[in-house]
């Protein structure tokens, strides 16, 4: 069985500003503010959060095979 990752890099999509951040193992992040431009990302359509829809690594539970706090 292949081990969590917890950490993800976040890509802006309006600006490209790239930051690796540790995502939380017992709620989603629906919400993430770009620390260069100051956008505020929010989940693309069919994704349970900003991890799986910008970040390098999708969130635990889906990592998990698990369905998300949303889905």
């Amino acid at each position: 069985m292949q081990s969590v990752k917890l950490n993800s890099t976040i890509t802006c999509p309006e600006c490209g500003h790239s930051k690796t951040e540790k995502m939380p193992t017992n709620a989603c992040q629906w919400f993430y503010e770009c620390e260069s431009c100051k956008v505020l990302l929010k989940p693309l359509k069919g994704d349970c959060c900003v991890f799986c829809s910008y970040g390098t690594v999708k969130c635990p539970p889906i990592q998990e095979g698990q369905d998300c706090c949303n889905s």
